[in-house]
């Protein structure tokens, strides 16, 4: 199956992504809340589009406000981003961490359906709102609820603690840390370069030392230590999603834009864990078909986005993705290929671990990521797209596994 029309994606925006590690954090004076990263963004995504009279529906991708926030109904605030949107359609979507990219695949299929030729797409969380030791039990929410009470203080980071320990036990302990902490040394040299990211600021000399830090039970999870782990995060993403016919009602051009030649969903089943620890295979059905759709091979692609909230989930996805056999993906992350001049370069601002993760808003910051790199509008972070390899893909997962978005873009 593939797309029926042309779709776009243009006027992307990043909030600071703010937490722990970021100067102006600071956990005992008042920060931005929903309104302001909303506002923030939305408004920044407006200007680029000549206003929100040219907007027909909006979505916004927001997990757990009802729970970080004592905030619902999130899609009535678009009004107050700018009084031109009072009256649009407007939705919200959740699927945990993959929230944000929910939000795009409505917005691509309302352009699909033709009610809609632009549609603004916002992500948002702010999680700084409580201690991370009582946010476990919020993000929990992304599991089973059932299990919530045999599970990890940290229910998250036991999950993906789980994973690794089994592909220690398969696969050799020295060989999977030492790549678990390369790709933490990726996530912050790239992180450095993108002045929105959580950890923009990091002056840590020696990260392979930091990334190898043996991981204590008594004191965190079995097997991953606190490195291996996305931070707590507050920010926003805004994307605009246009047909033909909404991007030169927009006044932009092709050049301005990247087309969605593909996307792929799959979900897996939330009550019961994983067959397999050291696969996933909800983000490989995901990959397949949002490749399929495009009508290209992982080959074809010059840089990806996936969604690493530990460091071995991004291992597991390379090799979800076919970049690497099943026991092979810490190797090719080992071997350089991932970093930003290497084969397949990978999360170019940081990823989930060095540019940080405000969970309904991820997918949407991937998307404006990949944008950027394809327009040549990613500054210090920029790198090469080879002229025949025009593509980018993101890759966004709510839970363990469990809900799975896919897209592939490529550059006008």
């Amino acid at each position: 199956m593939q797309l029926r029309k042309k779709i776009y994606m243009v006027a992307g925006y990043n909030t600071i992504s703010m937490g722990s590690g970021r100067k102006e954090f600071n956990p005992r004076k008042a920060r931005p809340g929903l309104e302001e990263y909303m506002i923030e963004a939305g408004q920044a995504a407006l200007k680029q589009i000549g206003g929100a009279k040219n907007v027909d529906e909006c979505v916004v991708g927001n997990f757990m406000a009802a729970r970080y926030n004592n905030q619902g109904n999130l899609a009535a605030f678009f009004p107050m981003i700018d009084e031109g949107l009072k009256y649009k359609p407007a939705t919200k979507t959740e699927g945990a961490c993959a929230s944000g990219s929910l939000a795009l695949a409505t917005g691509i299929k309302t352009i699909l359906a033709e009610t809609a030729d632009v549609v603004l797409v916002i992500g948002v969380e702010v999680q700084n709102t409580m201690k991370a030791v009582y946010g476990a039990d919020v993000l929990a929410g992304a599991g089973w609820a059932k299990e919530r009470k045999d599970g990890h203080a940290h229910f998250f980071p036991g999950k993906f603690s789980d994973r690794a320990g089994k592909y220690y036990e398969k696969f050799g302990y020295d060989y999977t840390r030492q790549a678990m902490a390369t790709w933490y040394k990726n996530a912050i040299e790239n992180a450095r370069l993108c002045p929105t990211a959580q950890e923009f600021h990091n002056t840590t000399a020696d990260l392979m030392s930091v990334g190898m830090t043996k991981p204590n039970g008594r004191t965190f999870v079995d097997n991953l230590n606190v490195f291996d782990c996305s931070k707590v995060s507050d920010g926003a993403s805004a994307i605009v999603i246009v047909s033909e016919e909404g991007l030169k009602k927009c006044g932009l051009t092709p050049k301005d834009a990247v087309e969605v030649i593909g996307i792929g969903q799959a979900i897996n089943d939330l009550t019961k864990n994983p067959d397999d620890y050291t696969k996933l295979d909800a983000t490989a059905e995901a990959v397949k078909k949002a490749l399929a759709m495009a009508k290209i091979t992982k080959d074809d692609l010059a840089t990806i986005e996936l969604h690493d909230c530990f460091s071995m989930a991004g291992i597991l996805a390379i090799e979800a993705i076919g970049l690497a056999p099943h026991g092979k993906g810490a190797q090719f992350v080992i071997d350089g290929h991932t970093a930003r001049n290497g084969k397949m370069p990978i999360n170019t601002t940081g990823g989930l671990v060095g540019w940080g993760h405000p969970t309904g808003a991820t997918g949407v910051h991937q998307a404006v990521t990949i944008w950027e790199q394809l327009t040549g509008k990613a500054g210090d972070a920029q790198i090469n797209i080879p002229a025949n390899k025009p593509y980018g893909l993101t890759i966004n997962m709510g839970g363990d596994d469990k809900t799975l978005v896919s897209i592939v873009y490529k550059k006008n």
